[in-house]
């Protein structure tokens, strides 16, 4: 019985992982050397669903920071290197998590062996909002109008969150998200 008990945890705590864990994805454009990228500027994209400009900025400072990390900087001038456009999505998505108390043995249905079958002694069902703030950053090359770099983080705006940890996990995101940035030149 213990061992079901800890199995049982050990899968709660896998459960409530995945839950909040953050998915990051990106994508580039292969032949590009991105090398020759010194310096951005901020563009907004067209249509793009917009957050409060409280998060904006968090979003944006964020940003500014992991890619001076990066040897990237800042501009306002039409020559930058690159021009980079964000959106949001600020959703929220229902999680069914079921699961039961006990196993019982008695008649059920069908004759089973001793014209019982095992049945399910009672099970509990709860539901979890989980919020999708998700996070795109596109990077287009100035010289050529092309997107050359792609990033997606989800869960990394949350509207319920307190400011502090609603800044932190903004600041955590952005770090995953340009973790894999610039990506490593092709090998000749």
């Amino acid at each position: 019985m213990k061992k079901l008990s800890l199995l049982a945890f050990a899968w709660l705590l896998v459960g409530v992982g995945a839950a909040v864990a953050q998915d990051v994805r990106y994508n580039y454009a292969q032949d590009v050397d991105f090398s020759k990228f010194k310096t951005y500027k901020w563009v907004n994209i067209k249509n793009a669903e917009q957050v409060d400009a409280i998060t904006a900025k968090q979003l944006t400072d964020a940003i500014d920071a992991e890619l001076a990390k990066k040897d990237l900087t800042k501009t306002d001038s039409e020559n930058a290197d690159l021009y980079l456009g964000y959106q949001t999505s600020i959703g929220s998505e229902k999680e069914l998590d079921a699961y039961a108390t006990g196993w019982g043995y008695g008649p059920g249905w069908g004759g089973g062996w001793y014209g019982g079958a095992a049945r399910m002694s009672s099970a509990t069902v709860s539901t979890t909002t989980i919020y999708t703030g998700q996070l795109d950053l596109d990077m287009y090359d100035s010289a050529k109008r092309e997107l050359v770099w792609r990033g997606v983080v989800s869960k990394a705006i949350d509207p319920k969150a307190n400011p502090d940890k609603r800044r932190k996990n903004i600041e955590k995101s952005i770090a995953k998200l340009l973790k894999t940035y610039p990506p490593a030149a092709k090998k000749s």
